[in-house]
């Protein structure tokens, strides 16, 4: 992986990543929903999108088969990983609830 994205995911806040690519439709929904989310939960985590044709090696060392995939670490850990879109208040809870485990 390359070193920038381990100094990402080795952070003790909360790091979401969306794996996204531009041609996939249910991405540019996810990517409306995670605005709303970033405003919801301020800086108790972060919020990144990496796009999957652009880092090929970094999705495929942490598994994604399918766009949109979220994924949550933190301290270098993946703690969540799951494909499809996902709504505002399930992925709100999901952070905060991650983020108070610091």
């Amino acid at each position: 992986m390359s070193q920038k994205f381990l100094e990402v995911i080795n952070s003790e806040r909360p790091v979401l990543i969306d794996f996204f690519a531009t041609w996939c439709q249910p991405c540019k929904v996810q990517s409306s929903v995670l605005n709303k989310v970033k405003e919801n939960i301020g800086e108790s985590a972060r919020i990144m999108m990496l796009d999957v044709d652009q880092y090929p090696e970094i999705a495929a060392q942490v598994g994604v088969r399918r766009v949109p995939t979220l994924a949550v670490f933190k301290n270098g850990e993946l703690l969540y990983k799951q494909s499809g879109v996902h709504d505002v208040n399930t992925l709100t809870d999901l952070l905060k609830q991650l983020s108070e485990n610091i």
